[in-house]
């Protein structure tokens, strides 16, 4: 690879994972950014630092690769690219995005990414390309930049995936409110609850049955926009939520109830599902003691066991837990509006599909090793020939719409 090409995420994830050593190839993007006109170094640096921690650095040094350029480009992982994408994302860190990369691997299919900031809007010379892609994932920092996005695009003339203005829907609140009362959906209701009510609770002044509509404690709580399980907790009372605001100084919190949804062996089953184009695809399960679980920390790859249950999971997932929870997977499909849409799930004591979260941005790879986890490989494949058959099929609705115009 030419020095001055952009390595990407996909690429420095994948290197992560196998336990390749970062650090030196930190070093030399340092010193490439000394001579670099371009953003490249900087970008890639940004991406080697976040997936070293260095959460603050990284994110300063994408702010300076931003302002240098916005636009991005990777090429067709073939001689002959068939498709043309642009994406649009904004700052921030892995969780700021849809990590589209991740879907294009081995894809025919060209990549531009330009990113846009409160402070940078669309350049007005824009790559030609088949199909927009909005990968901005929403929070409160993203909302700006989505509503503006859903004016810049109104009469886009080019087909456009995930629509900006059904992004901004994604809050944990309002996905909700979205499912509240769809077929075979359990989803409690999440409120967004400022910090002086919740302190009125831990100091007994206020019942938290006056705050949850459908329930008290135990409840779960996170501060506004955190991901990935940052600050998490399930909180069994007053006084341990008292506790719990101590360690943290956010002003705003996510708060719903507790569903135990322990299955009779005692465990906890986490299901990722994605919808594309409306038609849900499993990406992993992760099975866990604990009921916060993240699939990295579930003991998937040190157990057997689990991993056998996961691929008669993903072999049997068309015939029995798609289609058990049809109505459900359809129900959040229409609600939500998405052609591209990410799930994390489970399922309560009496079969119904229960809703952890949805949103446009979770992290679906093929980049767990292929000798412990083999049967993932044509699972994966058959979600990335999805998505590229959902930018094909965009750009053939768009054909058509321009003859019928003619």
């Amino acid at each position: 690879m030419p020095t001055n090409e952009l390595i990407g995420l996909a690429k420095l994830m994948r290197m992560a994972y196998s336990g390749h050593d970062l650090a030196p190839l930190g070093t030399q993007l340092i010193a490439r950014a000394e001579t670099d006109t371009s953003g490249h170094a900087l970008m890639d640096l940004s991406t080697v630092l976040q997936l070293r921690g260095n959460r603050n650095l990284a994110l300063t040094m994408q702010t300076q690769a931003i302002q240098i350029q916005q636009i991005y480009s990777l090429p067709a992982a073939t001689k002959t690219a068939k498709i043309r994408l642009l994406a649009i994302m904004g700052a921030g860190d892995l969780m700021a995005n849809t990590p589209v990369e991740f879907l294009l691997e081995n894809a025919d299919v060209t990549l531009d990414i330009v990113y846009v900031t409160p402070d940078l809007p669309l350049p007005d010379q824009l790559p030609d390309h088949d199909v927009l892609f909005v990968a901005i994932a929403q929070s409160d920092q993203n909302m700006q930049q989505l509503n503006e996005l859903h004016t810049a695009l109104a009469s886009w003339p080019h087909p456009v995936l995930n629509k900006p203005e059904r992004i901004a829907l994604m809050s944990r609140d309002q996905a909700c409110s979205l499912l509240k009362d769809a077929p075979g959906v359990v989803m409690p209701s999440t409120l967004r609850i400022a910090r002086q009510i919740l302190e009125q609770v831990s100091d007994a002044q206020l019942p938290m049955t006056e705050v949850l509509e459908d329930g008290s404690f135990p409840i779960i709580i996170r501060p506004v926009d955190s991901h990935a399980g940052k600050d998490l907790d399930k909180i069994e009372d007053a006084d341990a939520l008292g506790v719990y605001l101590q360690d943290m100084l956010n002003s705003e919190f996510y708060v719903s109830r507790f569903v135990d949804y322990r299955s009779p062996d005692g465990f906890f089953r986490k299901y990722r599902i994605v919808l594309i184009d409306g038609k849900p695809f499993v990406c992993h399960v992760g099975i866990s003691e604990h009921w916060m679980i993240h699939y990295l920390n579930a003991g998937m790859a040190e157990s057997a066991e689990k991993r056998s249950e996961e691929e008669k999971f993903m072999i049997d997932f068309d015939s029995r837990f798609a289609c058990k929870h049809a109505a459900a997977l359809l129900a959040i499909y229409e609600r939500a509006g998405l052609d591209y849409l990410g799930i994390d799930c489970g399922e309560t004591a009496d079969g119904k599909l229960l809703i952890f979260e949805i949103d446009s941005c979770m992290i679906i790879h093929a980049i767990d090793p292929v000798d412990i986890f083999p049967y993932k490989q044509p699972q994966m494949n058959k979600i990335f020939f999805a998505f590229r058959q959902m930018l094909l099929t965009a750009m053939q609705r768009n054909d058509i719409k321009i003859i019928n115009t003619l």
